[in-house]
């Protein structure tokens, strides 16, 4: 049937879009060395820049491991926003010389999206990247965006590993060198590759009691030199074992089980066996991306208006193969997990749920979905983590994945019997940080987008049949319906 209309549908949101505050040449989005790098880079060459960086998050976000796995080992100096970006402008002077330069710089601020025209989306005055403080949310438009937005912390489960006191390497070096807010004293680091030797002689430089480090294949794997430091720093590598339980008290973590049987005192265990590339951004934007073993996983593809830099882009490449390794150790802590391992922290999914693909158990389980598992959704085609996610709300907690996004596609490719690289990642969606809506909503939203929210969302008339609903867009349809317009 062709469709002909006269004047303008005003239900159409063409137009009705709130235009972004400000315009500039370029924003950075992470304020690390990279980003600083880049912002000042391309303010000297005349841009007008603006880079931003979500650090010092608040205290809550720390709590739900965002950005990095914190694990509950944060003194309450995090808690004191003004010492926080003190210790920020103390540790890294060169957001001073960005400043200088003419760089404007907005530090606790969350980009927490990234649109552009294209498919599905058509109605932008351009491409916008979305920003949020504690007190709003708002887009501003860009030429160009550079993504320096660093790596993340790689979360593994095991048993007890749900109890405070289990954390990343990324998030401990944050805390020990950027805000001096570390709560652990005696930790123990699992992986031996430069990530886990490196942390565990900055943790011993700033005086923690490091009890050892725990690896599974039957040597060290890191760089040679740095394998000889740890030795003569006196810190035990415990090579061909795996930790197979965590146990704890009111305060968290109190010692690991080893699978020889060995017991270790510890109040922290830095899980050190990985870095991923944070390109949750990328992702949101729906821009290409492709594994690489070499370089920490999946890393940006490549677009004309998007770079992305620092460990972003990838981590460096030594030629150590990162999938390899994380593969093995999800192996041997799969091999020591019992069905009751809790794999999603957030939404409190077992192994046996994600396995058995069903949901966690505060919800109920009616007799078809009893009967359905991994098996019979491989019957169907490959695990696709995204329905798997939807299934068993792995991953849809408030941290957003990032405990276990990565370990998900990874046990899903395990039990599938094929290689990581063919089970893809769950989605991420914006917002790619978990906003409260009072700052997500618009709320000096455009006249035009306020006039038809009553056809699009029934509100307030929502129990009204909508051929009833007296509207000038309504009244227009059913006369061109009536009079025969329609041909």
């Amino acid at each position: 049937m062709e469709l002909n209309f006269t004047g303008t549908d005003i239900c159409a949101i063409n137009g009705t879009r709130s235009a972004p505050e400000t315009h500039y040449d370029i924003v950075v989005v992470g304020a690390g060395p990279s980003g600083v790098a880049a912002a000042i880079d391309a303010a000297k060459a005349g841009a007008k820049v603006l880079l931003v960086d979500e650090n010092p998050v608040s205290g809550a976000l720390m709590g739900n491991d965002i950005p990095l796995y914190f694990g509950g080992r944060m003194t309450a100096a995090t808690q004191n926003t003004e010492r926080m970006l003190e210790a920020i402008f103390m540790s890294m002077p060169a957001l001073e010389t960005a400043m200088d330069a003419g760089v404007e710089l907005l530090l606790g601020t969350t980009a927490w999206g990234v649109y552009r025209n294209g498919p599905g989306v058509a109605s932008l005055p351009q491409q916008v990247v979305g920003l949020a403080d504690s007190e709003r949310s708002y887009l501003v438009g860009f030429d160009k965006i550079v993504l320096a937005t660093g790596a993340r912390d790689l979360a593994m489960s095991f048993p007890g590993w749900n109890q405070p006191g289990v954390m990343g390497a990324a998030a401990l070096q944050m805390l020990l060198t950027r805000y001096e807010a570390f709560a652990g004293q005696r930790i123990l680091v699992l992986g031996s590759h430069d990530l886990a030797l490196e942390t565990a002689l900055l943790a011993q430089a700033r005086g923690i009691d490091v009890v050892g480090l725990i690896e599974v294949r039957d040597a060290p794997q890191g760089n040679a030199e740095l394998v000889a430091k740890v030795a003569a720093a006196g810190i035990a590598i415990h090579c061909g074992q795996t930790i197979t339980s965590a146990t704890g008290g009111i305060n968290g973590i109190e010692s690991a089980t080893l699978s020889t049987g060995d017991v270790i005192a510890c109040d922290t265990i830095c899980v050190a066996i990985g870095l991923i590339p944070s390109i949750e951004l990328v992702d949101a934007m729906h821009g290409p991306r492709a594994l690489n073993a070499t370089r920490g996983g999946y890393i940006p593809a490549g677009e004309p208006s998007v770079t992305a830099v620092g460990d972003c882009a990838g981590l460096a490449d030594s030629g150590f193969d990162h999938v390899a390794y994380r593969m093995d150790w999800m192996r041997a802590l799969s091999d020591i997990s019992a069905d009751d391992t809790i794999i999603c922290q957030c939404e409190e999914v077992t192994r046996a749920d994600l396995i058995g693909v069903q949901p966690p158990n505060y919800l109920s389980r009616p007799a078809p979905m009893c009967a359905r598992s991994l098996d019979t959704l491989l019957q169907d085609g490959p695990a696709n983590p995204d329905q798997i996610k939807r299934l068993t709300r792995a991953g849809m907690g408030v941290c957003q994945g990032r405990r276990c996004r990565d370990q998900v596609a990874m046990l899903l490719a395990i039990e599938a019997d094929k290689p990581f690289g063919s089970i893809p990642l769950a989605s991420h969606r914006a917002p790619v940080r978990p906003l409260p809506l009072k700052i997500l909503a618009e709320w000096d939203e455009p006249a035009e987008m306020d006039a038809a929210w009553d056809v699009w969302f029934g509100i307030p008339t929502q129990w009204v049949p909508v051929e009833d609903i007296n509207t000038p867009y309504q009244d227009e349809h059913r006369q061109m319906l009536y009079t025969g317009m329609y041909t």
